[in-house]
């Protein structure tokens, strides 16, 4: 069987929007209106249109603009318009067209209600236009003691959406933790909508949608509820869906809709600043047909609004808390660069490691066994947490990482997790600067009447295995392998004021430093003697 339909059509066929026989449609330039035309000429409530007998009945609602058929004002009274006639809000012309259609043909994409359809509206989600018409439609039930619904006056619908919405923002910015948001949110969705079942589905990075809570009425939690196809197309589109029958509904042919028995449902996207859709928010019925109301889905619009805002303040909250903690923790290792990095990297520290190619530092000081026999324990605190702060910010000056201090030695490495060609080249620049910046130290502590230090210095270069080693609870971030043992070797063995390096790392020096080649030495776990360079650092004006 067919009918007639009756169209608005744009000047340029941009826009069409459906009349629905015998049920007046605000035109509007909020996007909750009937038919939204987004237009300054255009008022929030500009002129209503009833479609009627083949014809519509325009009347203007007291716009700034003015409404126009065929170019003659339109007032309070309704002016019939004829198939093929044009009718002008503002400065916008639309014609009248008819088709011939089925009558159970699909529903129109478009915003607007859809004649012959189960979809009662499909519209895009603003939270400005969301609070303004949830305020003029929202939830028009109460419950009596008895249980049932119970209709309110005018003055009790208003005063109710308004104080429900207040309570919703009020609540939700209280809650800090994302899980008590989401919590919180359903909660305030079963009190207000009165529903059998709600969910709450987030986006995970690659745009899927995840079901984070799904509870019924009396707050049980529920498996895998939602049907996709709807959650889907609500998320995709960023349009809140209502829909009186889903099972009939001919945008949603899932088989979880039938299996789910999905009567009534309301779907709404959660979005967040710069228009980000961060997932849904979805209600449904599996009692009724029929079951929301037009004054629903702009509530849920609204709803929607506050807990995107609440959710993307609350999920931006922890991720700055855990990156404070993390970058805290980086940086009493790693430079406040490299921790940068780090933290924008959440792979580059991980449980596990692997291998690479690293330059290792050890320093350590010469006598300090009998020194600290000399001294009470107070002095010699403070007298190595002057030499360890000169000696860590030499490191991080030169872009390395602190692995770990082990008595009075200080083991650095560059390279892991993230390294730089001439890493080499930074460890010795670390390595000449702890010199000098002892000799400072030494200086100082003299004129103090304070004891001075030496350290020898050890350096080497090579693959090693470099990650998290521990446990989840406990972890040290750290390089093992041969290259770290080769250079605590060349640290033992190397004089006060002594800087000694392997022949791999003399040759993966860039630049030229003076050196002295020494003979062959034979270290612990070596089965043959190493070749060794010392740093002539007279020759480079450093005080030994």
């Amino acid at each position: 069987m067919e009918v007639t339909k009756l169209s608005l059509v744009g000047a340029d066929a941009s826009q069409t929007f459906d009349l629905r026989e015998g049920s007046p449609m605000v035109v509007g330039r909020g996007l909750s209106s009937d038919l939204p035309v987004p237009d300054p000429t255009i008022s929030r409530r500009h002129a209503e249109v009833l479609a009627r007998d083949g014809v519509a009945l325009v009347r203007d609602l007291g716009s700034s603009n003015g409404t126009y058929h065929d170019q003659a004002p339109v007032g309070a009274e309704q002016v019939i318009v004829r198939p093929g006639e044009t009718v002008t809000f503002g400065k916008v012309v639309f014609t009248l067209r008819t088709a011939s259609v089925a009558r159970a043909s699909p529903p129109s994409p478009g915003p607007g209600f859809n004649p012959g359809a189960t979809i009662v509206r499909s519209l895009p989600v603003d939270l400005k236009e969301g609070l303004a018409a949830a305020l003029r439609s929202g939830p028009q039930r109460r419950v009596t003691p008895d249980g049932t619904p119970a209709e309110l006056s005018p003055s009790e619908r208003a005063q109710e959406r308004l104080t429900t919405l207040l309570e919703v923002s009020t609540e939700l910015t209280k809650q800090v933790s994302v899980d008590a948001l989401l919590q919180t949110i359903a909660d305030k969705c079963t009190r207000i909508f009165m529903v059998d079942r709600v969910a709450i589905l987030l986006a995970d990075a690659e745009g899927n949608l995840q079901a984070k809570l799904a509870t019924d009425r009396k707050g049980q939690a529920l498996g895998a509820m939602v049907p996709q196809s709807i959650a889907r197309a609500s998320f995709d589109e960023k349009q809140a869906i209502l829909s009186e029958n889903a099972a009939e509904d001919q945008r949603f042919q899932g088989q979880s809709i039938v299996m789910q028995q999905v009567r009534s449902a309301i779907c709404a996207p959660l979005v967040g600043s710069e228009n980000r859709a961060l997932g849904v928010i979805y209600v449904d019925s599996v009692l009724a047909t029929h079951r929301f109301e037009e004054g629903d889905l702009d509530y849920l619009v609204a709803f929607s609004g506050i807990a995107a805002v609440a959710l993307e303040n609350s999920q931006f909250a922890e991720r700055i808390r855990k990156e404070t903690l993390a970058r805290s923790n980086l940086e009493r290792f790693f430079t406040p660069a490299l921790a940068e990095r780090i933290a924008q990297s959440p792979d580059a520290v991980k449980l596990g490691g692997d291998k690479r190619m690293v330059a290792v530092l050890f320093s350590d000081i010469r006598g300090f066994t009998a020194l600290s026999e000399t001294m009470n324990p107070d002095d010699m605190a403070r007298l190595l947490s002057e030499y360890f702060t000169e000696m860590v910010d030499c490191v991080f000056r030169h872009g390395g990482t602190l692995d770990k201090f082990i008595g009075d030695a200080v083991m650095a490495q560059w390279g892991a997790p993230l390294g730089e060609p001439d890493d080499a080249d930074r460890a010795m620049r670390a390595a000449l600067d702890m010199m000098r910046s002892l000799a400072a130290l030494n200086r100082r502590w003299r004129d103090q009447g304070r004891p001075e230090l030496a350290i020898g210095i050890g350096l080497n270069c090579g693959e090693a295995f470099a990650g998290n080693i521990g446990s989840e609870r406990r972890l040290e971030f750290t390089v093992i392998g041969d290259v770290v043992n080769t250079a605590s070797r060349l640290c033992g063995a190397a004089e006060g004021g002594e800087i000694l390096m392997s022949e791999p790392f003399q040759r993966a020096m860039r630049d030229a430093v003076p050196v002295n080649q020494h003979d062959p030495m034979e270290l612990k776990g070596k089965s043959q003697p190493v070749p060794v360079w010392s740093v002539d650092l007279p020759a480079m004006g450093i005080e030994v």
